[in-house]
């Protein structure tokens, strides 16, 4: 339920709100282009980096040089990632890393409601033709949801699917396997590591069907690109991935 204005109002008066990264009372928010107040200061906002070209087309990977213009990566040009296209919003650094952090280790899942209305917001200008059918979150193993309460890819995810009218489907992508934390290990480690850890409940829900797979950050892109290779091996036409981060020092 919604809460008024005017109760909303003397609730801050009462519990002066504070930034949910640095902790400093707010005395106004800054807000995105839906009108929602971010729960950040303004200081703290300021320190959200974005991707900017020029990138990769494919991975979504920014270039360190800004003279030249965006084109494939090394790396998918000599292996193309399983999944069509990945973008994100921001560089996984800074406050928007403590943020996240926040989130997903630090129990503030009000965190997701802000910072899925950025992902939402960016998903909508981002994402190509066509329009996905189906949205799905990058699913945790039991094990580790148990652990942590919630799969925080699946709180950002309501956002996207609510921005673009497209269903959320978070039953049929399940991961079977539990796997070590992707942070801390090499790449190839994280390729074996991720490896077999997916699977397609029914097939035949994705054949000829164009999904939207969402995460909160891509690292190496791993994960995502495991995910992708299971749907494409169960005949999904298309697959883009969309994520709040990603990581550029990796």
């Amino acid at each position: 339920m919604t809460l008024s204005r005017h109760l909303r109002q003397l609730l801050d008066v009462i519990y002066p709100p504070r930034c949910a990264v640095c902790s400093t009372f707010l005395k106004s928010s800054p807000f995105i282009d839906a009108g929602i107040p971010l729960p950040f200061c303004h200081t703290c906002t300021a320190d959200f980096r974005p991707l900017t070209p020029p990138l990769c087309p494919i991975c979504g990977t920014p270039f360190p040089s800004k003279d030249q213009e965006s084109h494939p990566c090394g790396e998918c040009l000599a292996r193309r990632p399983h999944y069509d296209r990945a973008g994100a919003l921001y560089t996984y650094e800074g406050t928007l890393l403590q943020a996240i952090y926040g989130l997903k280790y630090g129990g503030k899942t009000f965190l997701a409601d802000a910072l899925g209305s950025l992902l939402s917001d960016f998903a909508q200008k981002w994402i190509p033709e066509p329009v996905p059918q189906y949205i799905m979150p990058v699913p945790l193993h039991k094990k580790r949801l148990r652990e942590r309460g919630f799969n925080q890819s699946l709180l950002l995810s309501r956002h996207v699917a609510e921005a673009l009218t497209v269903e959320l489907d978070f039953l049929s992508l399940r991961r079977v396997k539990y796997t070590l934390p992707q942070t801390g290990l090499a790449k190839k480690e994280r390729h074996k590591n991720i490896r077999g850890a997916f699977e397609i409940k029914n097939p035949s829900i994705v054949k000829n069907k164009t999904i939207l797979l969402v995460d909160d950050v891509a690292t190496t892109g791993n994960t995502l690109n495991e995910c992708a290779r299971v749907l494409k091996r169960a005949k999904a036409r298309n697959v883009y991935c969309v994520t709040l981060a990603r990581a550029t020092n990796i």
